[in-house]
């Protein structure tokens, strides 16, 4: 059975930063893509993050290069996504997902076969 258990939302001011985590089981880390996407009420999904653990090759929304970086620690099977210069427009639900696609496909489709159960990243002050 395929889990992925996020953790590290909360509320944060403008400015600041976030760790996110997903601790994955059930799968074999290098044979998926591992992604971040983000929903706000009212808004589209997005896919903002991605990483091929087996190559270490890293992929971003243009909404959060440059402020948000991922990264997987394949011993502990879990994916982080540091945010930093957090803006308002980042609050949404956080999910973790999981896909043999390819990060690209991933990324612009914006669907996946294994999801978390999501986590609030809220900005405000």
């Amino acid at each position: 059975e395929v889990q992925l258990v996020e953790s590290g939302g909360g509320l944060v001011q403008p400015g600041g930063s976030l760790r996110l985590s997903c601790a994955v089981s059930g799968v074999t880390f290098d044979d998926y893509a591992i992604g971040w996407f983000r929903q706000a009420p009212g808004k589209e999904r997005e896919g903002i993050s991605c990483i091929h653990s087996s190559d270490g090759i890293t992929y971003y929304a243009n909404s959060v290069k440059g402020r948000f970086t991922i990264s997987s620690d394949d011993a502990k099977n879990t994916v982080y996504l540091q945010m930093n210069s957090l803006k308002p427009e980042d609050t949404a639900n956080y999910y973790c997902v999981v896909d043999k696609q390819i990060c690209q496909i991933l990324l612009v489709t914006r669907l996946a076969s294994y999801w978390g159960q999501g986590t609030q990243v809220t900005v405000s002050s």
